[in-house]
Parts: structure tokens; sequence; C-alpha cells
């Protein structure tokens, strides 16, 4: 059972180091990798000690990067037209 969460966060960190194309999908990446760690967490808190209060702490910490995330592309859009990295110097 464990081998699945390690594929999902697997697979979404390969995706994340060969895809630079566009910012949406490193996005996704990322949130696949999260998803994979808070299936891991729930199975491990759920099974061993009854405990799912890291996990829900550890949601809400998910759920505040995706937003930020999410303005941040909003933001290259408005200003720069696009999602390209190539375009993300105009942010610092």
């Amino acid at each position: 059972m464990y081998w699945l969460f390690f594929i999902i966060y697997f697979s979404g960190l390969i995706m994340f180091i060969f895809s630079w194309g566009h910012f949406l999908v490193l996005l996704l990446s990322l949130e696949f990798m999260v998803i994979g760690l808070f299936l891991g967490f729930m199975d491990t808190y759920l099974f061993n000690c009854n405990n799912l209060f890291f996990c829900m702490i550890y949601l809400t910490m998910t759920v505040c990067e995706g937003v930020l995330g999410l303005s941040i592309m909003v933001m290259m859009i408005r200003l720069g037209g696009n999602d390209y990295l190539k375009n993300f110097s105009f942010l610092w």
C-alpha cells in the first residue's frame, strides 16, 4: 500500500523536474506531490495513532500554498500576458 503513495509522490517529482514550460504545469505537479504525501501521512496516522490533527494542519497549509501559487500565476498573466517560466524574471 505504501508503494502507491511513493509512486504518486515520485511521479509528481519527475513531472516537476522535467516540465519547465508553463507555470501551471509546475503548480499541478507540486500539488500532485503534496497529495501523495498527504495520503501517506493520513494512512500512517490513521492506522498507527488515530490522530488526524497533524493531517488537518498539513492540509490547511497545502491549501494556503495552492492559493499563493495561483495568485502568483494570476499576477504573471496580468503583467506578462502568459504563464511561461521564461518570463518569470519580471517578478523580482
